[in-house]
This record gives structure tokens, sequence and C-alpha cells, in this order.
């Protein structure tokens, strides 16, 4: 029997049919159904490349252990589940699929948004349960109100364009987006956080998670804040600090919430964030919808096939390992 010369991708996880089909003209795909490192380095020793989901993490151990290596894909946007000095270190190259989800999470985000200042959650439950008496007392508008955007990327750049179509001015925070193109993204430049934070009525998240990020909105940050205010996070949850978030939001130092992420996920059912009626929560889904989870596996399914063909990539992470990877 022929042995099939085509090479082998790992699926840590189901991806879109689509995005299958598209490997399977060029490679040999195995779904690993195990979600422990265990499991993965057992299905995937001999893969060419591995692409990662939700569960286990890229780790060094898990790469070093796939002798055959040579590129690791991450089924959507964010990278920090990824070890990517170790990836340079060993050879492997990472890709991703950047703006797969943006729609997505901007329409998320400002649906978060909505359902805070228009109070939707307390007056569904009381219509059910009181009828026509539910107080029509207390909702707000968004237009004229200020929005802070910190991240004014992809996603940030959309919910900046939203916010200014309903009327809201718009201030954005991106060490990283010249002041030009921050302006050209939809809203006014701001130099620093502490300088935002006191202007917003609502604010709302959109970086990555890295060192300078985790845990940005923490007590002094809230502390900056009109205690009128209401916080967005559909970014990544260790953004938050949510002991300092519980307790602004119990104390009056904070209105209201709309949280997608969590500081650690699957979040606790004891979390007493989820007990507040001032807080939407959703389950880290914001970029999950049929159209995003389409456009994830095509596209980095494409780049890495790039890769295994020898072709470089359109969105390389790490772009050091490409001399290496391009001699074997």
């Amino acid at each position: 029997m022929a042995i099939d010369p085509r090479p082998l991708i790992v699926l840590a996880g189901p991806i879109h049919p689509d995005g299958k089909a598209l490997l399977e003209k060029e490679a040999r795909v195995v779904v690993c159904e195990d979600e422990t490192e265990a499991g993965l380095v057992k299905t995937a020793a001999e893969a060419q490349g591995i692409l990662f989901r939700v569960r286990p993490r890229c780790t060094e151990s898990l790469m070093g252990a796939c002798q055959k290596l040579k590129v690791v894909g991450r089924h959507g946007v964010g990278l920090d589940t990824v070890d990517l000095p170790a990836a340079t270190r060993l050879g492997v190259a990472v890709v991703h699929a950047p703006g797969s989800n943006s729609q997505a999470v901007a329409e998320h985000a400002l649906m978060l948004m909505l359902v805070s200042v228009k109070r939707t959650l307390a007056i569904d439950k009381a219509m059910r349960s009181d009828g026509w008496s539910t107080s029509r007392a207390g909702n707000t508008e968004l237009a004229g109100k200020t929005l802070g955007v910190v991240g004014v990327g992809n996603v940030g750049r959309r919910v900046a364009k939203f916010a200014g179509a309903i009327g809201m001015r718009v201030l954005g925070y991106d060490k990283y987006v010249p002041d030009d193109e921050v302006r050209r993204r939809g809203a006014e430049p701001v130099k620093s956080l502490e300088a935002l934070l006191p202007q917003v009525d609502v604010l709302t998240c959109h970086t990555p998670l890295t060192p300078e990020t985790k845990h940005m909105i923490n007590e002094k940050a809230i502390g900056l804040m009109k205690p009128s205010a209401i916080f967005i996070n559909t970014s990544r949850g260790p953004v938050q600090d949510e002991r300092a978030l519980f307790e602004a939001l119990t104390r009056g130092k904070l209105a209201a919430a709309g949280l997608d992420v969590w500081e650690d996920e699957p979040t606790s059912r004891d979390n007493p964030i989820l007990n507040l009626e001032n807080v939407v929560c959703s389950s880290h889904m914001a970029g999950v919808t049929r159209e995003a989870t389409r456009q994830a596996a095509m596209q980095v399914s494409g780049e890495m096939l790039r890769v295994l063909r020898g072709e470089r990539p359109e969105v390389l992470v790490n772009p050091d390992v490409w001399p290496r990877l391009g001699q074997r």
C-alpha cells in the first residue's frame, strides 16, 4: 500500500468544514479530540502542522515533542496561548487569522453597550413577571455620550465607526497607532490612559493581553472614571482586575459593565460578578459567529499551507524564523 506523502496537519479541535476541506486538498488532516497536552502530542508526534483552538496551550514542551513540526496555526486572533519565543527558538512558524472576527467582536461590544444603557435584562425580567407595570424610568442614550476606545486596531476602529454613527464623541488610546491614523479610524487620539479615563461615559477595551495590559483596568484606573461610567471588555479577561471591578460595581464607583471575557476561563459559577444585576455577561463568544468561524478557519488554513509549500505566509507572527524555515 502506497504511503501518502502529503504533510500531516493535526487540528486541536474541530474547525469549520470549509477550512478542513481546504487543508485536505494538500495535507492529511487528523482531528484530536483530547484537549490535554499529552493527548495532542500523541496524535501530533509526526505532524508538520498543528492548528490550535482553545486547549491545550501551545507550549515549548509540546512543540519540542513534535520533531517534524514546521508551522503552528492559531484559530482566531489572540496569541496569548502560544509561546512565541519558544516557537522561534525551535524554528516553528506561527500564523493566525487577524481580522477574521473583527466585525463580530465589534458588534458584540456595541450590543453590550446598548444592553447596559437600555437596561435590557432588567426590563425583560420585569416585563415577564410584572407585565406592563415595568418602570420606564432610568434608560439613557448613547448619542451625545463619550466613548473611550482602548486599542484602535481591527476591532477598535469598527467600534469607533459604530459609535460615531450613533452620535457619540469617540476618543481613542493606542500607543502603537499614530495620531493621524487614529483619526482616520474614527477617534480623537488621547496620549495616555490616565488622560482618557476621566472623560468617558463608556470605556471599551480591544487590546491584546501582554504584560503591559494585564490588569490595566485596576482599582487605580477605575478610580479615575466617572461613577456613572460603563465598562465593556471583549478583548482578554486579565486586562481587568475582577476584584477591583466587583468592588467598584457594588459600591457605586462604576455604573455597569458588559463582559465577554474573564480572568479565568471558564469563569467559576461562584464568581460574584455573575450575581450583579448591573453586569451583562457572555462566555467569550463575541467572535464566535458563523461568518467569523468560517473566515478564521479559511484564513489560518491558507497560511499554514503556504508555509508547508515553502511559501512565506502573508501574516507571519515570528518573521525571524523564516530564514531557517526557507532552508528546510
